[in-house]
């Protein structure tokens, strides 16, 4: 079973995707912030980050930096409300890029292409 944390300051964000996420047979863990993220890579492994971009605090992009540089074999789904970060040269140090929705199969296809991928590496 898949380990995926789950990292958007929307508390019902965070509560839909670990639902949904869980439904598909994953184990979820979430966090709020940059920090609670970084606290919970530290001392957990997973397989999968889904990340929110516009956060308080510390960024996604930011966060996302910093898994890369310490984590670079963690795979990254970018998942915001916002198209137009895809412009951002940070932005593309993701694996995937998903703009929100209420339907979650894009990021859900996302998730497995990517857990599918690292299986096969």
């Amino acid at each position: 079973m898949a380990r995926l944390l789950v990292v958007d300051d929307e508390r019902d964000i965070r509560h839909l995707y670990a639902a949904e996420l869980s439904d598909e047979g994953y184990k979820v863990e979430t966090a709020g912030t940059g920090s609670e993220a970084a606290a919970l890579l530290e001392g957990q492994a997973f397989d999968l980050v889904v990340l929110d971009i516009q956060m308080k605090g510390e960024s996604g992009l930011q966060v996302l930096q910093k898994i890369v540089k310490e984590r670079s074999d963690l795979p990254v789904v970018l998942c915001t409300a916002f198209s137009c970060y895809k412009d951002d040269f940070s932005s593309w140090l993701a694996d995937a890029y998903v703009v929100k929705s209420s339907d979650l199969t894009e990021l859900k296809g996302e998730i497995r292409r990517l857990l599918e991928k690292k299986e096969s590496s």
